[in-house]
């Protein structure tokens, strides 16, 4: 599903990609309160706005998603798809370097050959295309640091991203109305059919995570993790074949590297995981 999530956004132009967030948020929220209702994580919920410490990390947890949607929104629906796709290779290597630094865990070699190949790809993207890939690294940090803080709030996906977005949703209702004053909102001036499909944002958003929490609690973690790179692989794809995004052979050299350097985390994660069972 996150894989092939680039399509999906097609069908929301024109909606701009400010707009295709707010929608996102808001109609999240009206899914997760009943899922939140029917799985009896109220209590839960209630109690995180009563936290102060818990409420202070998921107020930064939103604050970092609404990043990180937003970015991968705009990329996706500005021709950057591949970029977009580069974000999430890295990201898993972004979360690993987090953990090391602010949670003082230690790397082993590989890990470290592979940190080391992904920042030799990022500089030389960089260098050669005298510009720093933002979209991927917006996202490849912004979902990393989001991770780092929902594992510090230690709150289950649902209440957390339930409260996450009970945070963010009166500021996009704000603008929302702002855009209907306007007259610049698109799911009131482009038909039926358009106006249905920016409600199903909240589908698109819900239905994969909690996917992915309930695999979590069933699968191996190194499984886990290996079929994450499906996501950003099916991504690529979809940029290169479907929508003809260009790939010059600097960036095929440095996508080569992030490819290099997921290959050596996956070994280590698998090697690690036999090791231990």
């Amino acid at each position: 599903m996150w894989g092939v999530i680039p399509l999906y956004w097609q069908f929301l132009k024109p909606a701009s990609a400010p707009e295709i967030l707010a929608h996102r948020v808001v109609w999240s929220l009206g899914l997760l309160l009943l899922i939140a209702f029917f799985t009896k994580k109220w209590t839960v919920v209630k109690a995180s706005f009563t936290n102060k410490r818990t409420l202070l990390l998921l107020f930064l947890a939103a604050i970092l998603v609404t990043i990180n949607w937003g970015a991968f929104i705009w990329g996706v629906n500005n021709g950057h798809i591949i970029e977009t796709s580069l974000g999430y290779f890295i990201n898993p290597l972004v979360s690993v370097a987090l953990g090391v630094i602010i949670l003082k865990e230690k790397l082993n070699s590989l890990q470290i050959v592979a940190i080391t190949l992904t920042f030799i790809a990022v500089t030389f993207l960089t260098l050669s295309l005298g510009k720093p890939p933002i979209v991927a690294l917006t996202l490849a940090f912004s979902f990393g640091f989001y991770g780092l803080v929902k594992k510090l709030a230690n709150v289950d996906a649902v209440s957390s991203l339930t409260v996450e977005t009970l945070i963010l949703t009166p500021f996009f209702l704000i603008f929302i109305y702002y855009l209907y004053a306007n007259d610049q909102l698109s799911f009131t001036t482009n038909g039926y059919s358009h106006a249905l499909w920016l409600t199903t944002a909240g589908i698109a958003t819900v239905v994969p995570l909690l996917l992915f929490g309930t695999a979590v609690v069933r699968v191996p973690l190194v499984a886990i993790g290996l079929l994450q790179a499906l996501g950003p692989i099916l991504q690529f794809l979809i940029g290169y074949f479907i929508f003809h995004e260009e790939m010059s052979t600097a960036r095929w050299f440095g996508f080569f590297l992030v490819w290099m350097a997921v290959s050596v985390f996956s070994f280590d994660a698998i090697k690690t995981y036999r090791k231990t069972n």
